[in-house]
């Protein structure tokens, strides 16, 4: 092979190699380019990604922060509230100390005043005295031939007399004005203590209080267009009273022992945190048997710290109902154990049998607790009811007797009556208002459960609005009206109240069905 033809090969070959490496050589810069590309495209997206992440956790912490600052601020304006509140308590009652004190500094005033007034006259008139003395002396001396001695002594003895009756006269006056100052002094004392006592003897008597964790638990148990406070209130007959006080909520209702059911199915509710009226329901019956259980309990406990034997367990019951109920202000089940600690001791002093004495004496009131539809005076139902459940005739004379309904037949009906007065009449023992006031809720719960077709009946808002709730069995829907209305007319007739009684029918209609 020619030397020519060799480098020609060469040539060629050489020319291959460059061209297959230009080639290949911007192929792998394309691809290079291309994954550059990838990788920046890929960045971008992740600085994005990254910066809205950092934009949403940012604007959730900000809203977090905004939402503590909001409920900082909130309870620090409450606090402000009721700061502001307690300043102008304490500003209203420097303001009536101010007036007050203005008052008696005018008093004061006008006193000086007519003081200086009176200093005045009797400067005046103790100067026209000594005119008079001195021309009285002289016309004496001329006309009686009296030495001045004389005439000076007869004078004085004239101005003593004169003055004793000015004296009297003035003394009589401040008296008087004493005597209207001492009564509008004691009118401020009595308001002042009516007003002081007035609140909180009627938030002990109706009203129960129960303690919440947070307020947002108030919002759970008003519920969803207050389905769950009007559950509540229709199913224990007490009005839920939900305001700015913090953290409590509170009952309202005449009877004790609904108010009692009602407490302890709020705590319960509030304790579980499930909160809704099929819920409520269930909580209710299961406190109403808790109340009962304690009924119970309280009865025989009250008999066996009496050493009474062989009662019925009605009777026991109706004992139990007394721990929670009140007459004239007073604890019936306390006043009813006094009454039998007295008649026991009474009868002791007597020679007569301390155990008939002390049973009678306790018995004596259970007419007061008896169910709605008995007639007549707490005592003669008290009567019947010992009759039915067994006692014996001195008992049930004692208990009929008690308020002189009845004819007396045996000393332990006057000693009843005598232990009944001393422990109702003792200071502080009763508060009539108050006795008064139940009597005419429980009239208008009477009148409302008297109609066909009322199955529960409850007077919420101090006796403002009756409740009534019907069988839907009974009352069909167009005559709800029609009771409502014949309610409102009986109450019209039968009882005298100021301002108006709101009667509300509620007929709720439940279908049940059992699956197989």
């Amino acid at each position: 092979m020619t030397m020519p033809i060799i480098i020609g090969i060469w040539v060629i070959i050489a020319g291959l190699v460059v061209f297959f490496y230009v080639k290949f050589g911007r192929t792998k810069i394309v691809n290079a380019s291309k994954e550059a590309n990838k990788i920046i495209d890929e960045a971008k997206k992740e600085a994005e990604n990254y910066r809205k992440s950092a934009e949403i956790s940012a604007k959730e912490e900000w809203y977090q922060e905004k939402l503590k600052f909001e409920k900082e601020t909130q309870v620090k304006r409450k606090d402000i509230e009721r700061s502001e509140k307690r300043i102008m308590e304490k500003e209203m009652g420097l303001v009536r100390r101010e007036n007050l004190i203005a008052d008696r500094e005018k008093d004061t005033l006008t006193k000086d005043h007519n003081i200086q007034n009176r200093e005045r006259i009797i400067q005046a008139k103790s100067d026209r005295l000594d005119q008079l003395i001195k021309e009285e002396t002289e016309a004496l001396q001329k006309i009686a031939n009296l030495s001045k001695e004389e005439a000076k002594h007869a004078l004085l003895k004239n101005l003593e007399d004169e003055a004793r009756h000015e004296a009297a006269s003035f003394l009589s006056k401040i008296k008087e004005e004493a005597k209207v100052k001492a009564e509008e002094t004691a009118r401020e004392i009595i308001l002042q203590a009516i007003q002081r006592t007035a609140t909180a003897h009627t938030a002990e008597t109706t009203i129960s209080v129960v303690t919440i964790p947070t307020e947002e638990m108030k919002g759970r148990i008003i519920g969803r267009e207050g389905r769950n406070i009007r559950s509540f209130e229709n199913l224990t007959g007490v009005e839920v009273i939900i305001d700015d006080t913090p953290e409590s909520v509170s009952l309202s209702s005449f009877d004790p022992i609904r108010r009692e059911i009602a407490r302890i199915s709020m705590a319960k509710l509030v304790s579980d945190g499930r909160i809704h009226p099929a819920r409520i329901e269930e909580v209710v019956q299961s406190a109403q048997k808790e109340i009962e259980g304690i009924i119970k309990n309280t009865g025989e406990e009250v008999t066996l710290e009496l050493g009474i034997i062989g009662i019925s367990p009605e009777i026991v019951r109706y004992m139990g109902r007394m721990r929670f109920r009140t007459s004239y202000g007073q604890n019936l089940l306390q006043h009813s154990k006094e009454v039998a600690y007295l008649s026991a001791l009474l009868a002791q002093e007597l020679g007569l049998d301390p155990v008939i004495a002390r049973r009678a004496g306790l018995l004596h009131d259970i007419g007061k607790v008896a169910e709605l539809n008995l007639e007549g005076s707490h005592a003669q139902i008290g009567a019947e009811l010992a009759t039915k459940y067994g006692e014996n005739e001195l008992t049930v004379n004692a208990i009929a007797a008690h308020h002189e309904e009845t004819a007396p037949q045996s000393p332990y009906a006057f000693i009843v009556e005598i232990a009944d007065s001393i422990s109702g009449s003792r200071p502080g023992a009763r508060r009539e208002t108050i006795e008064a006031y139940i009597k005419r809720l429980k009239t208008l719960e009477e009148i409302a459960a008297s109609f066909d077709g009322v199955e529960r009946v409850f007077a919420i808002q101090a006796g403002r609005e009756i409740r009534v709730m019907v069988e839907p069995d009974k009352i069909p829907d167009f005559a709800v009206d029609d009771l409502a209305r014949n309610v409102a007319r009986r109450i019209e007739k039968e009882t005298q109240y100021p301002g108006q009684i709101k009667v509300t029918v509620i007929r709720e209609k439940r279908a049940v069905e059992i699956a197989k």
